[in-house]
């Protein structure tokens, strides 16, 4: 009697599965890394800009209330103090800038108040803040 022969399986490694989940890890972990940024603005109702974009090497942030209540990273600063608080933060940095959060319903004669103050302090890197828009 012939006894039939099975050849042996060899164990193999499926790359699909490993791919997917070395993607997935990769997403995870640059969500972790997003959600660690610090973030010193107040709430405020930013406009709306179709090319609004972030920049990370920003280290103050200036927050500016309808009422035009100034706040550095979230300390409640008066408005003639403004630029004496940002000299004495932004002192042994190198090439320190700003983040101006301003609300959309601002004056704009105060905004520019704001922004001359900040230039007072020897800031010039200043970026407005602003939302994507819900469209784009």
């Amino acid at each position: 009697m012939k006894v039939p022969h099975t050849p042996v399986r060899r164990a193999r490694i499926e790359m699909l599965p490993l791919i997917d989940i070395v993607f997935l890890l990769l997403v995870f972990f640059i969500y972790a890394m997003l959600s660690m940024a610090i973030h010193h603005g107040l709430p405020v109702l930013l406009p709306n800009s179709s090319s609004a974009e972030r920049d990370q090497r920003l280290v103050l942030s200036v927050t500016v209330q309808r009422d035009g209540t100034a706040f550095v990273d979230e300390i409640r600063v008066s408005p003639e103090d403004l630029t004496d608080v940002l000299e004495r933060r932004a002192r042994g940095a190198d090439s320190p800038g700003v983040l101006l959060f301003a609300d959309r319903s601002l004056p704009y004669q105060e905004l520019f108040r704001v922004l001359d103050r900040i230039r007072d302090a020897g800031i010039t890197r200043i970026s407005l803040q602003a939302e994507t828009e819900a469209g784009t």
